[in-house]
């Protein structure tokens, strides 16, 4: 019998994977072996690594998020940087999956496997938008791209909680209010099938902020944390960014954010 895949270090492996492609076709190989239960789940293994995180190609240059370069929709050069910046934004969201998998031990099975369908779901997401960069005539690294959210995944590499709060229901959170402009915008340009590509990611996302609020909520509950206060403490600690708006209410109802917190972001 062949020796069975262990989830989370195959993530890890997944993770410091530098080729785009490479990484998204073995992120969607381990979907498959867990499904065909041929992939094993250890929670309790704390696991060390030498490898660069995350793995990623040489390409595209990152600036600082300023120096990205503006997106006219009036040429196609403009609408590909556009759905560029969207597939580093991906990119970068197959990684932080990955490393949520695999970073953080002692979880319930349940955790891991929520991550897992993030990082498949994630890394459909980039094969798409870097499909249609080709359909432009441009490739994933041929405009520059920022690490801002990787940078907050480093941040609260040493605290589950903060990852909760910070990352998936903050950072990504922020994509559930920018994505129907976008769509919008890129629809009124003329390219639809990139925005069929947004609606499919605005509909995946609302499921993965609502699993980052999901385990922030336990995370809170197992260690008898305020989830408000909390919140707000992690935001100064961590230096996390101020939110504005407008803010999409209905989707972030759907991803499991508190009417409180709501009429917070309102107010």
């Amino acid at each position: 019998m062949p020796h069975p895949i262990e989830l989370r270090a195959q993530a890890l492996q997944c993770l410091l994977e530098p080729d785009p492609h490479a990484k998204t076709a073995g992120v969607a190989a381990l979907a498959q072996a867990h499904a065909e239960g041929s992939a094993v789940l250890d929670t309790e293994a704390a696991m060390e690594t030498s490898g660069t995180i995350p793995g990623r190609p040489a390409r595209p240059e990152l600036v600082h998020p300023r120096l990205v370069g503006r997106r006219s929709m009036a040429t196609i050069e403009g609408r590909a940087m556009l759905v560029h910046a969207l597939a580093h934004i991906e990119f970068n969201a197959v990684n932080l999956a990955l490393d949520a998998l695999w970073r953080f031990p002692g979880m319930p099975d349940a955790y891991y496997l929520d991550w897992l369908q993030v990082a498949k779901e994630e890394a459909y997401h980039f094969s798409m938008l870097a499909g249609h960069l080709g359909v432009l005539g441009y490739a994933y690294g041929d405009f520059t791209g920022h690490d801002s959210l990787w940078e907050m995944v480093e941040k609260t590499r040493e605290d589950i909680v903060a990852r909760m709060a910070l990352v998936p229901r903050t950072l990504e959170a922020r994509g559930l209010d920018a994505i129907p402009p976008l769509r919008a915008k890129i629809a009124q340009a003329g390219d639809l099938a990139a925005a069929a590509i947004l609606d499919i990611i605005l509909r995946d996302e609302v499921g993965h902020v609502e699993i980052g609020n999901r385990w922030y909520q336990y995370l809170c509950q197992l260690q008898d944390l305020e989830p408000r206060a909390t919140y707000d403490e992690l935001v100064v600690r961590y230096r996390a960014p101020v939110l504005k708006g407008p803010f999409n209410l209905e989707a972030r109802r759907r991803a499991g954010f508190s009417e409180a917190e709501l009429a917070r972001l309102a107010q």
